[in-house]
């Protein structure tokens, strides 16, 4: 009988329910032990195996799981090389236990610490007062004409001494107490300022004013105008708008609008134009500039001073959303002045040249697109 074997059976004449209950799990149990060799050779499969379970059949150690242990472990030896050491415990002499009680080493308050100073020092001017009296009661039976001056430099040594001693123990007082207040009246560390807003601003639109030279339909689709709209730029851009159901073509015609710059890749730029608020029904108008001697091409901002002279964006990049992020904030005032509200401030800032503010022809609370 090999080691191996040798282990095993020994193994289970000390458990016998390692090779099963029924004869189902006998079979099984026996079939995998004899299996347990020729996993032990190969570590990729054998870890491959174990990875979804903890033995090798069932939910409680068996034979096989002995048989696999002892083959990948050939070197050790068998359980009864070394047999038990029966030991009587009943026999062994108990040992003493005593309970060690910790010694409280007691504080004295610190208030307690400074009275039993002064008391000491009040004791020592008392007994130096004592000595005093008694060495010039002494000098008063050698030479009366003296005792008044004895006693009076006596009185003053004492009382020097003790105002010495008084005023050290105050001065100790006095040092901590401003120490303290110098402590607490140590400012706090300001805040640190919080970052500027990194996303979209109603400054990154770049509006300008611009003239309509010429307006007709779209001809692939009825609902366009193709507009020919000069911005102060050496040629006219082509812009198309869907105004075709709200204004006709003289409304447009050789009138002055805002025109916003385009997105990257995008068509040629939109015109700025008012519609009515919800819920209520009405025609559209484009939005013009005021006053109307504004010249094509001429810079349009927001008033505010974070907004005045920053630098727009020449092209809008489309996947930052700027325009449709700051969009719903446009609208008109009671006065049809056009505007953006911040939505996170309320703060109106209107939309402007440097004229005048920019106007709707009709329309309160109407929103621009």
């Amino acid at each position: 009988m090999s080691n191996v074997a040798a282990f095993v059976a020994a193994a289970e004449r000390a458990d016998s329910s390692l090779v099963g209950t029924s004869d189902k799990d006998k079979a099984a149990i026996a079939m995998l032990a004899g299996e347990a060799e020729k996993l032990s050779k190969d570590l990729p499969a054998l870890d491959k195996k174990l990875a979804p379970i903890v033995y090798l059949h069932g939910n409680t150690p068996s034979s096989a799981d002995v048989s696999l242990y002892a083959n990948l472990h050939p070197s050790m030896e068998l359980p009864n090389d070394f047999p038990s050491l029966d030991i009587d415990i009943s026999t062994l002499p108990v040992p003493k236990r005593e309970a060690v009680v910790p010694v409280k080493k007691e504080k004295k308050p610190k208030a307690a610490a400074e009275a039993g100073a002064a008391g000491g020092v009040v004791e020592a001017v008392s007994n130096a007062m004592v000595g005093a009296t008694q060495s010039a009661g002494a000098a008063v039976a050698a030479a009366g004409a003296s005792v008044a001056a004895v006693v009076e430099s006596a009185k003053e040594a004492v009382v020097g001494e003790a105002t010495a001693v008084t005023g050290g123990v105050e001065g100790k007082k006095k040092e901590k107490k401003e120490k303290k207040e110098k402590k607490e009246k140590q400012p706090w560390a300001a805040a640190p300022a919080k970052p500027e807003p990194t996303g979209p601003m109603p400054s990154m639109i770049d509006m300008r004013v611009g003239k309509v030279l010429d307006v007709k339909k779209h001809p692939e689709a009825d609902s366009l105008y193709v507009e020919q709209i000069d911005v102060g730029e050496p040629e006219p851009r082509t812009v198309c708008s869907g105004l075709v159901k709200y204004m006709s073509e003289d409304d447009i015609r050789g009138k002055s609008i805002i025109v916003i710059s385009p997105c990257e890749g995008s068509s040629p730029s939109p015109c700025c134009s008012a519609r009515p608020p919800r819920g209520e029904r009405g025609w559209g108008c484009a939005v013009r500039p005021s006053p109307e001697g504004s010249q094509p091409g001429e810079r349009i901002y927001f008033e505010g001073e974070k907004y005045e002279n920053a630098t727009p964006e020449p092209q809008l990049n489309p996947k930052k959303k700027v325009f449709e992020t700051i969009q719903p904030g446009f609208t008109t005032l009671d006065n049809l002045e056009a505007c953006w509200i911040d939505p996170e401030t309320r703060s109106v800032h209107k939309i402007r040249t440097k004229d005048g503010v920019c106007k709707a022809v009709s329309f309160v609370g109407a929103s621009l697109s």
